[in-house]
């Protein structure tokens, strides 16, 4: 019998016009179907002028979507270029183009992403509107400059240790009104110590006498040296962050207003006498602008979850069909491993989403609110400790986050009423059941004598 020529079976192509990208921080490879040019992967630089010419030879080639790797900040000018020639560009993560050992090189790497690409196996990571990411870059930048501030105040508190100053550990907090005025006085020349502790401002908790003991120390000059060279530092950083919260607020106003000219956010059930660290001011009029709803209504989350939520995501869920899709992509949902018709991990996957970082430092705040989900986050806390407790309170926080963004709506207590009522009877019949086994039987107060 003759030999049977074994048959080659290849996918289908799905995107005729696609290119695929190798990103670099000297050099870009990118690669073009065969036919579409005598020389079909090409290295160019990375000098804007070659970026053009990059963009240019793809028009040449009639590509019509291009896919690249996230690599680290270096795909953000090709990027946009692109979109600026009308490319519909793809920015893909790197663990879903990982190619087979032995083949990792730049110009098999470009040929492998726009094979998958050409092939329809890529799929495009989320990137917000254009006023959405310029408003991330500057709140990352603000993140940035609040933790060299925190460098410098570390160093402050260094100084003092040194000279056995111990008013930063009297007071709650020594970048407050007391500690910067104390720390200014000390700077000038002041030992007086009855003086220095008439800086005290009347919310300090500690008495006049504790403060006049905690200022008794080596004021050495080369400590004090280390000391005024830091708070200048601080102060200047601190200066830095108010002119980031000034070209913050002018673009947040120049967003789309999804509320009515002049209308205010509903009315706190329980204000903050004083602000949170390193808030801008009306930060609350301006999300609820932005937004259409107030998130801060939700226990756990603050003005500064809420930001933090716009600069990464946006005002516009529309990319995420439902509640689930917004949760897996923040990664707040199970990731479920199964082989052989067994369940070998449901872990969540590992993420360095800013939001996702947000919604569990807000579910922590949760331990103490006297609310349905504060009740559940304690609850899923003695059930499976801290860290898991944190992220299905996660979870359900970018659910209810999600249904009050694309519904418009405002955060109602009375809807998990009828789930606070469904725990209550859960808890009774599980002690009726506890009782019983031990031998006795519960009776309502109602019905007492």
């Amino acid at each position: 019998m003759p030999n049977k020529r074994k048959k080659v079976v290849s996918l289908p192509i799905v995107e005729a016009n696609a290119a695929g990208i190798d990103i670099g921080a000297m050099q870009i490879f990118v690669a073009v179907p065969a036919d579409r040019d005598p020389e079909p992967i090409r290295c160019f630089q990375t000098f804007t002028v070659e970026l053009e010419k990059l963009a240019d030879w793809l028009e040449q080639c009639q590509i019509r979507t291009v896919a690249m790797e996230s690599t680290g900040v270096y795909w953000i000018p090709l990027f946009q270029i692109l979109e600026k020639r009308k490319f519909e560009v793809r920015l893909v993560n790197a663990h879903h183009v990982k190619n087979v050992p032995g083949r990792k090189t730049d110009v098999e790497d470009c040929q492998w992403i726009q094979h998958l690409h050409s092939v329809g196996l890529l799929r495009g990571s989320f990137r917000p509107d254009e006023e959405i990411c310029a408003l991330r870059s500057l709140w990352r930048h603000r993140d940035n400059l609040i933790q060299l501030a925190t460098v410098h105040l570390q160093h402050m508190q260094k100084a003092l240790d040194q000279m056995n100053v111990q008013i930063h550990h009297v007071i709650s907090d020594l970048a407050g009104t007391t500690g910067l005025a104390i720390v200014d006085a000390i700077l000038a020349g002041e030992r007086d110590l009855h003086k220095l502790a008439e800086l005290r401002d009347w919310r300090i908790r500690a008495s006049k006498e504790t403060i006049m003991k905690s200022l008794v120390g080596d004021y050495r000059e080369e400590h004090l040296f280390a000391l005024r060279q830091s708070l200048k530092s601080y102060r200047h950083y601190q200066d830095m962050i108010q002119e980031v919260d000034i070209q913050v607020k002018k673009m947040m106003q120049q967003l789309r207003s999804r509320t009515q000219t002049g209308e205010k956010p509903p009315k706190e059930k329980n204000p903050r006498k004083t602000p949170w660290r390193n808030e801008p001011p009306q930060l609350r009029d301006d999300l609820y602008r932005a937004f259409g709803v107030d998130l801060t209504q939700i226990p756990g989350i603050n003005t500064l979850t809420a930001q933090m939520l716009l600069t990464e995501v946006g005002p516009d869920l529309s990319r995420f069909p439902t509640a689930a899709a917004f949760c897996s992509w923040l990664r707040l949902c199970p990731n479920p491993k199964i082989s052989g018709g067994h369940v070998l991990s449901t872990k969540t996957q590992p993420t360095k989403n800013r939001a996702a970082l947000a919604l569990r430092m807000a579910a922590q705040g949760l331990h103490r609110s006297q609310s349905f989900l504060g009740d559940y986050f304690r609850r899923m806390k003695a059930r499976m400790g801290t860290p898991k407790a944190m992220t299905a309170a996660a979870h359900k926080l970018a659910r209810i986050v999600y249904h009050m963004i694309t519904l418009r709506q405002e955060y109602d207590v009375t809807v998990f009423q009828d789930q606070e009522r469904r725990t209550q009877d859960r808890k009774k019949t599980r002690l009726r059941a506890q009782a019983k086994e031990l031998g006795f039987q519960l009776v309502p107060i109602e019905s007492v004598p």
